[in-house]
């Protein structure tokens, strides 16, 4: 079957933060770009990101990018590389400068500086205390870092597909990326777009889990089309719970909150987290305050008619700090749990938030495969970056305003790398495959036609409560065997879905549908890497591996300090080495992680 083909230089899938960085790179070097979102650019979740954006700029005290390293690499649990880490580190201030140049409205200091405001785990002089590291526009810095990213590629003539879902990758017998094939969410016309370089950053897929701080569009689209077009998934096992959603919405709190003087109480009024991190306290890293809050909650100290919370407390701050700082924060916990921050505490939960693991990439934005002999093979025309790549910077668990960082620093690093592959090889196209296309349109055709299948709202709720119950923030043997059992049975549903009322078909129901096919692919390689992960890591803290004089924090790092590749071709794991040799310093050695 014929389809319409639109043809571009780059097809960048995603206009969240790495998506519009990468585009302005490949826009104003005089690439024609195109650039396919579900939502409105400006409504990308990166909007979400309230608390600030990494840099070692040094404005209120003195910091270092070497001491953003070890904050980044200890924060990881060890499980991050090192290579890809000095980088991310070392490019902070040239990115964040970059974007205050492009209009970006940081909140200021009295000097006139970008403020600054401590975050958890991070530190001054490799962990001796906090630093003010997270430059932030207020509670809104994916806010006003979208709109101004955005403006720019207006600019520069990026050209927007808006409201356009992605199908699946387009590769051609050798392998090489091709473009995507993608359906108009108002029409239904599915399109061919042939590029020569196509990137990836289409997020994350929080919406596997059943409490998220992720928006409902967060579902994984990027990493169901490479796990189908046969591209494995990197340590899917790990995912960060947010410490601070509000009890009951999932609504994200800011650790800007904390770091601008919040404490973390429970049903006795105590500051718990001295007992947990006596140093950092309320400002340890995420995975550290998660299990904490957890652990309050269990012994029975949490909160509320069902004991099932803590506080977050910010009454003590001044009203008129909440005001200029944290304005967005106080609009929310007045709509979301119904109480002022200004006069009583936030009921707050750990709630998924997260992906430590992704489409695997080096720190230039190139997909790469493991071949044999422990050799990576970069996909042809394939890039990726933010939250669907995996880089690895974050491995086992991602410091607060790195995420920014993440999609800054990598969105720039892919666009540059397919700048320069466009300009060393002005090839023309590569002929489309018919079959790559056929297979797409026979995808959302069985959606279409599918009689006697399962109901798509109810298999994605079976979906969320198995990934909730069984690979939440503790994890227990028995558990995850049983949920590798259980997410099984729910992705037969979920590859057997059925439209209800096939006479009244909105896009609506289509689009659930397929993004029901991405989600169950996240959902599946998340639940796979975690049983078979037997020890304790980062965000992966397992019931059966404890922390130990021999086992520090519950690793393994004998058997188990390697990244895991999920492949969905027979479902089935690999692994590779842990990059622990970085650019240009040392390495930093392995020891006991504490706050």
């Amino acid at each position: 079957m014929s389809i319409t083909v639109r043809t571009f230089d780059a097809v960048i899938v995603g206009a969240g933060g790495a998506g519009l960085r990468a585009a302005i790179q490949l826009s104003e070097s005089g690439f024609k770009t195109a650039v396919l979102t579900k939502v409105f650019p400006t409504r990308s979740h990166t909007v979400a990101a309230q608390g600030g954006v990494a840099a070692s700029l040094g404005n209120s005290e003195e910091d270092h990018w070497h001491w953003h390293m070890y904050d980044t690499v200890k924060g990881s649990d060890w499980l991050g590389d090192q290579d890809a880490i000095e980088f991310m580190c070392r490019k902070a201030n040239e990115c964040v400068i970059e974007l205050e140049h492009y209009g970006m409205p940081f909140d200021r200091t009295d000097a006139g500086k970008i403020y600054q405001r401590p975050f958890g785990g991070h530190m001054s002089n490799f962990g001796e205390k906090p630093v003010r590291r997270s430059c932030a526009a207020a509670d809104r810095t994916g806010h006003a870092m979208l709109h101004a990213m955005y403006q720019r590629n207006v600019k520069a003539n990026t050209q927007f597909f808006v409201e356009w879902m992605a199908l699946d990758l387009i590769r051609d017998a050798d392998g090489e990326v091709l473009g995507v094939t993608a359906m108009d969410m108002e029409t239904g016309e599915i399109v061919a777009f042939h590029s020569k370089v196509t990137i990836f950053a289409t997020g994350g897929a929080g919406r596997i889990y059943y409490s998220s701080t992720n928006a409902f569009i967060n579902t994984g689209d990027g990493l169901g089309m490479a796990a189908r077009a046969g591209v494995p998934l990197e340590d899917m096992e790990f995912w960060q719970f947010h410490p601070t959603g509000v009890a009951g919405a999932g609504v994200l709190i800011t650790e800007g909150v904390r770091g601008e003087g919040g404490i973390l109480r429970n049903s006795q009024g105590e500051r718990f987290m001295e007992r947990y991190a006596p140093n950092a306290k309320d400002l340890a890293s995420r995975d550290v305050v998660s299990r904490a809050m957890t652990t309050e909650i269990n012994e029975g100290r949490g909160c509320g008619p069902h004991q099932d919370f803590v506080l977050l407390d910010i009454t003590h701050l001044d009203p008129a700090t909440i005001m200029k700082r944290l304005p967005g924060i106080r609009e929310i916990a007045i709509q979301f749990a119904g109480v002022d921050p200004i006069k009583e505490p936030i009921p707050v939960v750990p709630t998924a938030h997260y992906q430590m693991g992704g489409i695997p990439t080096n720190y230039y934005g190139q997909v790469v495969v493991p071949q044999g002999n422990s050799k990576a093979a970069v996909v042809p025309g394939f890039y990726a970056a933010g939250e669907c790549a995996c880089a690895s910077v974050h491995g086992a668990n991602r410091l607060g305003t790195n995420s920014l960082l993440d999609l800054l620093v990598f969105g720039k690093s892919a666009g540059e790398t397919a700048v320069e592959e466009l300009k060393k090889s002005p090839k023309a196209h590569k002929p489309l495959p018919q079959g790559e296309i056929d297979r797409a349109l026979a995808r959302v055709n069985r959606i279409d036609t599918q009689t006697g299948g399962a109901n798509v709202h109810e298999t994605q709720l079976a979906m969320r409560r198995t990934m909730q119950k069984h690979a939440g923030v503790f994890r227990f043997a028995d558990l995850l065997k049983e949920g590798v059992e259980r997410i099984s049975e729910v992705q037969k549903s979920a590859l057997n879905t059925e439209i209800a009322d096939k006479s009244k078909v909105f896009n609506t129901a289509r689009v659930e549908a397929l993004e029901l096919e991405n989600l169950i692919e996240v959902a599946v390689a998340t639940m796979v890497s975690a049983e078979a992960r037997k020890e304790s890591r980062g965000a992966h803290v397992r019931d059966d591996a404890p922390d130990t004089a021999e086992r520090p924090n519950g690793r393994d790092d004998e058997n188990w300090l390697k990244h895991s590749l999920w492949y969905k071709e027979g479902n089935r794991l690999d692994y590779k080495a842990v990059k622990l040799t970085p650019l240009t310093v040392e390495t930093i050695a392995l020891k006991k992680r504490a706050y």
